[in-house]
């Protein structure tokens, strides 16, 4: 895939399964539009992506997590609110009151049963809820609200990574935003630190450390 001359390798890199996967779930499945407002449900990486990708796109953006650490990063992203979800009885009646009735598109980007139920909990009359967080059947069954979802005409869609041939226009589309996508970035390694990087992805990542990027740049051919 060509890059623009404004995006190096490094921070292309960094793009994969978080940022791309965000990008269909915002733009695509969830088809936002500009001024409206737009719930994200964790703020990981994937979260923290959809929160860049929807102010880019000229959505007011409410970040829920239980880090205020996360959340902080979320503001300096882009985000216009904030809840933190373990000071709140009820995220989706807080998402309403912020936003004026509710969210017009809502994502769980983490993928527990309980964050899917805020996010649909989140959403206003005939809005969208887009689960992004993968959610293994032995995490349990999301206790849906099923009542709301009809009374309200709600669209519950799920999403899963991006296709290859939509990669040149989000690239144009990150080009043309200026987006901070240095800030997915966490270090640049070496072959010989893989070993320890991995073995590293079993521990608790801190909010906002970012990805570590193999970065093979003057080492020479591989053999």
């Amino acid at each position: 895939m060509r890059l623009p001359e404004t995006l190096d390798p490094v921070t292309a890199a960094a793009l994969g399964c978080r940022f791309a996967t965000a990008y269909r779930a915002v733009l695509r499945q969830g088809e936002l539009r500009p001024g409206q407002w737009v719930a994200v449900h964790g703020c990981g990486g994937a979260g923290l992506s959809a929160v860049m990708l929807a102010a880019a796109a000229g959505a007011n953006v409410v970040a829920v997590d239980v880090s205020a650490a996360a959340l902080e990063l979320a503001v300096e992203l882009g985000a216009a609110a904030t809840v933190h979800g373990a000071q709140v009885t009820d995220v989706g009646a807080a998402v309403a009151e912020l936003t004026g009735g509710g969210a017009h598109l809502s994502l769980d980007c983490v993928g527990l049963p309980a964050t899917c139920a805020a996010s649909v909990g989140s959403l206003r009359k005939r809005g969208t809820h887009v689960q992004v967080g993968l959610m293994p059947p032995a995490q349990g069954v999301p206790p849906i609200p099923m009542h709301r979802v009809i009374a309200g005409e709600l669209r519950i869609l799920g999403t899963h990574g991006l296709q290859a041939h939509e990669y040149p226009e989000m690239l144009r589309f990150v080009s043309a935003a200026g987006l901070p996508l240095d800030r997915l970035v966490g270090s640049r390694i070496g072959l010989d630190d893989v070993p320890a990087a991995l073995t590293a992805m079993n521990d608790p990542v801190p909010a906002g450390s970012g990805v570590s990027v193999v970065d093979l740049t003057g080492s020479g051919p591989l053999r």
